[in-house]
This record gives C-alpha cells, structure tokens and sequence, in this order.
C-alpha cells in the first residue's frame, strides 16, 4: 500500500512540474513576439519576470525529482506509459518553450515549398515571412538537417500556410517520434535484458522529452523513434536477410532526419551477425543493414531533389559558443589561463579539432570492444561520445544516447545525471544559462573531462589485466 500510494504522489508531483512548465511558457515562452537577444537578468525584470522563472525552476525540480525517484523502482510498463503520458499533456499544449528552432523548421519548409534549395542558401532569401521569430545567427545559414526533414518541413508548411498552424504541425510530428520510441523501446530492452518498465521510465518520462520534444518540436524526437525501431527490428532477427534489411532502411530514415544517426550503422551491423565475429559474417548479416541504410540516405535525397549540402551545414552550428561541450569548454579554459600570463590566443578551434580527431578514436575503440561484447550498448555509448565531443551540445542532444542505453544498458546512471543536469540549463524563453556561466562552468567542465578521461583509462587498464593474468597462467 506505501508503495502504491509513493507511487502515485510522484506520478502526481511530476504532473505539478508540467504544468508549472506549462505555466511559465505561456507568460514567458518562446514566443514569436519574444525577444531574440535576452539575459537573465531581464527576464527577471521584464513582466511576469519573477513568476516566469520560479514557475520555471519549480516546475523543473519537480519533474526531475520525480523522474530521478523511480528510476529503479518502476511500477510497471503501462505505469511508466500512463505516467509520461500524464506529464506531457501540459506541455503538449503549452507555446513553444526552451528553443526557437521550431521557427528555423517553418522558414526552412518555406523556402523548400518555394523551390529553394535550403542547402544553398539561408531561410532569408525568400524572405521567409516569419523571418523575424528567427535569431539573427542562423538567418543566412544552410540548414543543417537531413533532406527527410526538410521535405517534412515543406508539406507542413504548404498544408498549413501559417506560423501557428505549422507549430502545431511540428509539434505533431514530435509527439509521432515519442510514440514510435515508446513502440519500439520494450522488443529492445526485452533484448537486452532490460526490464521494460526501467526502460520506458527513463527514456520517456524525462523533463528533456516534455520540454524539448514536446514543447520544443524538435525534429531529434522523429530521429530517436526511428533509430530505436531500426534497432529493435535488427536485434530481434539477426541473420535474416529481410528484417536485416528493414532494421537497415529505419535507420537510413533516421540519418535522412539527422546524420547523427549515422553514429549507430556500424554497431546495427555488429548485432546484425549470427555467431561469432568474424569478417565475413560481418560482410553477409551486416551488409543488408549497411546497404538498407545507405540506399535509403541516398534515395530519400536524390527523390528530394536536393544534394548533400546538409552535411556542410552542421558546421554552421559552431556559431553557439558553450562550456556545455566539452572541447569548447577546454578552449575556453585554454584561454582564460593564457590570459593569466598576459597572453592572448584563440584556442577554441583547436580544441574543438581535438575533440573530432578523440571522437573518430573513441568510436573506433568503441566498435573494437562492440566485436566480442554487446553492440547495442556499445551503439548508445558511441552516441554519448558524439555528444560529449560535440563542439555545440545543447540539452536535448542527451536524449540520443539516454533513449537507448535506457533499453541496452542493465546497470549504470550517470547518463541519468546528465539528463538532469541538462534540464536546468534553458530557460523558457531558449535562453540558456551556459552562455552566462562561462566562468566557472568552463572550468569545472574542463576538470570534469580530466577525470572522466582517467576513469576510463584506469577502466581499459583494469579489463586487461586478467587477461594478461590468464596468458601468464598458461
């Protein structure tokens, strides 16, 4: 009875955070009449200020309490769902919150319904009408996302001819990409061990999910979904060339949204194979995945009518300049020490080159040790490491590798942390509060990677030695 009754209190204290979320997005959310250039300090100051950010502040301690509260101790599957479900139908209704990128979506739509090819040029070309709901920024950049995304982008934008109608149509397509993920996710955990429950809890009952990909319309919602299925149906047929070959097509689906997803082809080939590893193995239960995937990439863009210019546009993020990605934040520190000694130099892109040449490394390390352990686990780790060696990371990135090593990982919560860490770093209005914390948020992210980069060594040290133990013995 203290169970169910514990049980129900945190169900209904994380429904009191959604809807002071909610609450606060309506006095002072992403608006398209906000300002595009804020503080904190004028938030504070500005109308509803102080009630905007408490509603805030509260409204997420409240969703990550009860969220981090029952991360092992889940009532059931259909709890779990209930539950999730229960907490976005406030956000669900809620003005856009924590980002303005659903705007950039509705230019970029416009101008590919227009015949203009978003790759090539920036939404205000067109102009687009809504040009003004944009941050200065990103009005004369390529877009970043894949050509899927982009052909989604232009129907919603010809069907519904208005801002608002728009929101609600992205907002639509988020909440289609949390149904497929929560779809998909039990076949997966189920797979790997993972109660369904624990799995659905963590990866769906986030406050990430209900702020971003619900309130916030990010198109990273329809990417997850899809990697998630792609995985479930790989991992639950392996060595079958047919369900090999659609686990392959989900997947290419998911990079033609983001090329993130592009990170979990090569561990999606590894759990392809029957047996031991072995090359050739690889080449024939692999090979359908690869070949689904690049077929469908390449397919989706050519019946586009566009070219691979999206890939050039992930560049573009780097504009955003925070202590929340790792290689920028030792860039940063590189710097604020060189200012010590009266010294000035410009140490973030070498940083932030450093961070690619780990990232390919640690990937690659990453699909070594995948061979002989377990290669959907290994696929959520890969995309926790394209995230921390990022040279932007925004919150919401963390729901890549959260939603899988939710369904692959049977122990382990420090990607848990994260994503409660994440969750207090974006105020309603998309400010995010790493931008006014460079110091000593570089700092302190700089010394954080020193001692997760001596943990691992120790960790790679410490898996040796028995086998070394073993070799001597014989």
């Amino acid at each position: 009875m203290l169970t169910v009754d514990r049980s129900r209190l945190i169900r209904y204290v994380g429904l009191c955070g959604s809807v002071l979320l909610s609450l606060s997005a309506f006095l002072g959310g992403a608006l398209p009449s906000s300002p595009l250039r804020t503080n904190p300090v004028n938030i504070w100051r500005a109308e509803h200020g102080p009630v905007v950010v408490l509603a805030w502040l509260a409204g997420t301690a409240l969703m990550a309490w009860a969220w981090w509260s029952l991360r092992d101790r889940v009532p059931s599957a259909r709890w779990a769902l209930v539950t999730a479900g229960l907490w976005v139908l406030p956000l669900l209704v809620a003005p856009p919150m924590a980002s303005r990128d659903v705007y950039a979506y509705a230019c970029q739509g416009a101008s590919y319904a227009a015949g203009i090819s978003p790759y090539e040029h920036g939404v205000s070309t067109l102009p687009c009408p809504w040009l003004d709901t944009i941050s200065y920024i990103w009005r004369d950049t390529p877009a970043p996302y894949g050509p899927l995304f982009v052909v989604l982008a232009g129907a919603v934008v010809k069907a519904t001819g208005s801002l608002t109608a728009s929101i609600v149509a992205f907002r639509a397509l988020a909440v289609a990409g949390v149904a497929l993920t929560a779809w998909a996710l039990p076949a997966l955990a189920r797979r790997c061990g993972v109660p369904v429950a624990r799995a659905l809890w963590l990866a769906l009952a986030s406050p990430l999910v209900g702020v971003h990909l619900v309130a916030g319309a990010h198109n990273d919602s329809l990417m997850v979904g899809l990697l998630v299925a792609g995985l479930a149906v790989v991992a639950a047929r392996p060595g079958r060339p047919g369900p090999l070959l659609a686990g392959g097509v989900l997947l290419g689906l998911a990079v033609s949204i983001k090329v993130t997803g592009l990170v979990v082809v090569p561990f999606a080939a590894l759990a392809a194979m029957t047996g031991p590893y072995r090359i050739r193995t690889l080449v024939r239960d692999g090979g359908w995945v690869v070949g689904g995937a690049v077929a469908t990439v390449v397919g989706v863009t050519v019946a586009a009518g566009l070219d691979f210019g999206w890939i050039g546009g992930l560049s573009t993020g780097g504009a955003a300049v925070a202590w929340t990605s790792p290689p920028t934040a030792v860039g940063q520190t590189a710097e604020y020490v060189a200012r010590l000694f009266g010294a000035h130099v410009n140490a973030l892109p070498v940083a932030r080159a450093l961070g690619v040449v780990v990232l390919a490394g640690l990937l690659l390390w990453l699909w070594w040790r995948a061979r002989t352990g377990d290669p959907l686990r290994h696929a959520g780790l890969a995309l926790a490491a394209t995230v921390a060696m990022s040279p932007v990371v925004h919150p919401w990135y963390w729901i890549w590798p959260l939603t899988v090593l939710a369904a692959t990982a049977r122990r382990g919560v420090w990607y848990v942390v994260v994503a409660l860490v994440g969750a207090f770093l974006i105020l309603t209005d998309g400010t995010g509060l790493a931008r006014w914390t460079k110091m000593p948020g570089a700092p302190l992210m700089t010394l954080l990677l020193i001692w997760a980069a001596v943990r691992l060594v120790r960790s790679a040290r410490a898996a040796r030695e028995p086998a070394r133990a073993a070799e001597g013995a014989d």
